[in-house]
């Protein structure tokens, strides 16, 4: 058995989406300074590193993620190989989607650094390979970069696909995972209320 851990580390050196707030973390209570523990407050958007998005990120009065149903988030899914593409569209996931299957989008945005400044050039879902996503019947889709969606047509994009009830992971690491069939295992943080949340992402091979 096989466990690639697919997560972006959170450090404040990661990428983040442009104009969110930066990763922080600070100490509160240090042993070193005569403490009688470690502490420290964390601060940061609710889609920064590994992420889902709930509806609500997309719709007013869309379901926050703590409603999420954790069957959609642990499953079967499957890394596909959608190398260079500049986007991916109805035809590029034609035949590849399979229902009772999640669909992980392994793209060249892998190979991008996860520090520093964050970069535009990514690979992204159309929103005709959004309905391509809805019309298959599957239900959860993750992708390589910090959004699904992009060139200009974001909000089209995630609007088609959070309306349809497909749960939406981003900013998966795939650049070591090859192309093939795993057991997903995604569990962001249940915030009550909120329109996204960070989590710890891992593919299991058996």
């Amino acid at each position: 058995m096989e466990i690639y851990d697919v997560s972006m580390l959170l450090h404040p050196d990661m990428i983040v989406w442009q104009g969110d707030d930066p990763f922080e973390i600070q100490p509160t209570s240090r042993i070193a300074e005569g403490a009688h523990a470690n502490l420290s407050k964390l601060t940061m958007g609710s889609h920064t590193g590994t992420h889902v998005d709930a509806p609500l990120h997309f719709i007013e009065g869309g379901a926050p993620v703590d409603t999420l149903d954790p069957a959609r988030l642990i499953g079967p899914a499957e890394v596909l190989d959608l190398t260079g593409r500049r986007e991916i569209d109805s035809a590029a996931l034609d035949g590849s989607l399979a229902p009772g299957r999640f669909a992980l989008f392994k793209t060249d945005s892998s190979q991008l650094p996860a520090t520093g400044a964050f970069r535009d050039d990514y690979v992204y879902l159309t929103p005709d390979g959004a309905r391509a996503v809805v019309d298959s019947g599957v239900t959860t889709i993750g992708i390589d970069y910090l959004s699904i969606a992009g060139g200009g047509q974001g909000t089209e994009t995630h609007r088609i696909l959070l309306e349809a009830g497909v749960v939406v992971i981003e900013g998966l690491r795939l650049a070591e995972v090859p192309p093939g069939e795993y057991l997903l295992a995604f569990l962001p943080l249940k915030i009550a209320g909120c329109d996204g949340a960070p989590g710890r992402a891992v593919l299991v091979k058996q």
